[in-house]
């Protein structure tokens, strides 16, 4: 018996959700009284896979196959599942990202398994096993019980602590028999953004909303963001209107984020936005009106004119930084 997680890699690197999944489940492993394993796929050095061992995978394999070389959700299912057999797995844990939601879907009618989707902590009970997840845009929550022999759980990013156990792992690297005709994704192009920091990515996040009245004033949410080390984000409104690409579009039809920091500047919080932010651990709202819904999601407020504060805030940042 055991715990398998399942951890993506981006161009061989690992990122925080990564080990975010792994601190997750090497504490469910705990209250299981098993062991984590780690699962990567794709060529992975070493020495990267070393750190998901630091934070409680006892056990981490490498599988690669040089026929698969991009993800397909369909292959990717079948290879974790195989894992899931052969380390005789009871939970399976992914992100609840992109990739996650392609996979879990898959793997629960393959392993006849319950899926506990968007879980934001470990099982409020091991017997019967439930889980936690927000619903309604974040304004609830429910108490999901599975009863299944195998379980698989999508972790809500940046909902979970990272924790350094200071562990050392054995690595095996595993070579996957695959036919590469059964591979149906193709890339045909590549377009990397640089230079700029992903909103997924992101710690913190500066957003704006039509509270900003016209692009042209949007210098000091750019400003801020660079100070920060933010990205840079806005409503649907917003993009709608052109000011900004759709790429920076947060919200229920946008990306869905959970920065550290979220600010929310000239943003009213309507329900479909508050949908792809409310996973914040912190959000600062600023608006002009003292009854907008944003205000009702935000740990810190101010009532103001987004073009006479933020100038404001920006200085006391520079001040701050010594700039």
């Amino acid at each position: 018996m055991s715990v398998l997680i399942f951890v993506e890699n981006w161009d061989g690197k690992f990122k925080k959700l990564s080990f975010e999944l792994v601190s997750y489940g090497a504490k469910l492993a705990e209250m299981l009284n098993t062991e984590a394993i780690a699962l990567s796929i794709g060529p992975v050095e070493n020495s990267e896979l070393e750190k998901l061992g630091k934070y409680g995978a006892k056990h981490i394999i490498s599988a690669e196959n040089a026929d698969i070389n991009v993800f397909d959700s369909q292959a990717y299912t079948l290879i974790i599942a195989d894992f899931v057999k052969k380390q005789d797995a009871k939970v399976v844990i992914l992100s609840n990202n992109n990739t996650g939601k392609a996979l879990a879907p898959r793997l629960s009618v393959h392993l006849k398994a319950g899926l506990g989707s968007g879980v934001s902590k470990l099982p409020l009970s091991i017997s019967p096993f439930t889980v936690y997840k927000k619903v309604y845009s974040g304004n609830a929550f429910s108490n999901v019980i599975l009863k299944t022999d195998i379980k698989i759980i999508t972790l809500a990013q940046n909902s979970f602590e990272l924790i350094e156990t200071g562990n050392s792992a054995a690595i095996e690297t595993a070579n996957i028999e695959w036919n590469s005709s059964s591979v149906k994704t193709s890339v045909n192009e590549v377009q990397k953004q640089s230079g700029k920091i992903l909103l997924t990515d992101a710690d913190i996040v500066v957003s704006g909303g039509r509270g900003m009245k016209t692009p042209d004033n949007w210098g000091p949410i750019v400003e801020l963001a660079e100070l920060l080390g933010a990205a840079t984000a806005c409503s649907r409104p917003v993009s709608d209107e052109g000011w900004r690409p759709h790429e920076e579009h947060t919200g229920q039809t946008g990306k869905i984020i959970a920065p550290n920091l979220y600010f929310a500047i000239g943003i009213s919080g309507a329900t479909q936005h508050l949908a792809g932010v409310s996973s914040s651990k912190f959000i600062v709202a600023i608006n002009t009106d003292k009854d907008a819904p944003i205000f009702s999601a935000a740990q810190y407020g101010i009532v103001g004119d987004a073009s006479k504060v933020l100038p404001k805030i920006v200085e006391a940042v520079k001040e701050l930084k010594g700039k």
